[in-house]
């Protein structure tokens, strides 16, 4: 078995090119999430690095996650990769759909490390990865949403069929993509089939950051499935 990782947001998108891989053969070892320079935040939705490690705890996948001050992203991810290599491990795995310069940066960098890379969800219909997730029987929640498009009472909000249809409804007034892709919205899984064990949301509160609403997480615990 190919040994990989996986680039890491604690979303949907990254957990389905996840399970995809992972039921396709991959070994995957380890998650790759990169962090704010003062360890704090995720730097991909801005969510507690805390949380991010009690999904990975959950998942029973080890998580490296990794300082960044911002202009030093693409070397401090190389780094990473780097690391990576030397315990042999010879593939990333990444949860993009369609954006083709994020898609040149991937092959930039694990180029730079000696890596392949597999994109599982390239160029799909969103909708349609929207339903596999959903049937595969994931569980997430909105943590994230402009704005402008969405009121901070669909924070926390499951994603399911309703949730979809909701997402089909403002598309008829303004440009969005289904599993928003431009940064309409933003989730984080907490059960699904890759799960040992389900990531429970004990505490939170609504802030506004900006052009912004996030669900601020303040306490997670594990539950048995």
């Amino acid at each position: 078995m190919i040994k990989a990782f996986s680039s890491w947001s604690g979303g949907k998108d990254c957990c389905l090119a996840l399970h995809r891989a992972t039921a396709g053969g991959l070994d995957v070892r380890y998650l790759a999430n990169m962090v704010t320079g003062d360890g704090e935040r995720s730097r991909s939705h801005g969510i507690s690095a805390a949380v991010i490690r009690k999904q990975s705890e959950a998942l029973g996948i080890p998580i490296v996650q990794q300082r960044t001050a911002g202009d030093d992203y693409e070397a401090r991810f190389i780094e990473i990769l780097k690391a990576f290599r030397q315990e042999g491990i010879e593939s990333g795995v990444f949860g993009d759909i369609d954006f083709n310069p994020h898609r040149e940066w991937i092959e930039k960098v694990c180029s730079k490390a000696g890596m392949t890379f597999h994109l599982p969800l390239w160029e799909e219909d969103h909708t349609k990865l929207m339903e596999e997730f959903i049937d595969a029987g994931f569980e997430a929640v909105v943590i994230a949403v402009k704005a402008e498009l969405f009121g901070e009472e669909t924070l926390g909000q499951k994603i399911d069929r309703n949730f979809l249809k909701q997402l089909d409804e403002l598309s008829k007034t303004v440009d969005i993509t289904p599993c928003g892709e431009a940064g309409e919205y933003h989730t984080l899984v907490i059960d699904g089939p890759l799960f040992k064990k389900r990531l429970e949301i004990t505490e939170s509160r609504r802030v506004t950051r900006g052009e912004h609403h996030f669900l601020d997480i303040l306490g997670t615990e594990l539950k048995n499935k």
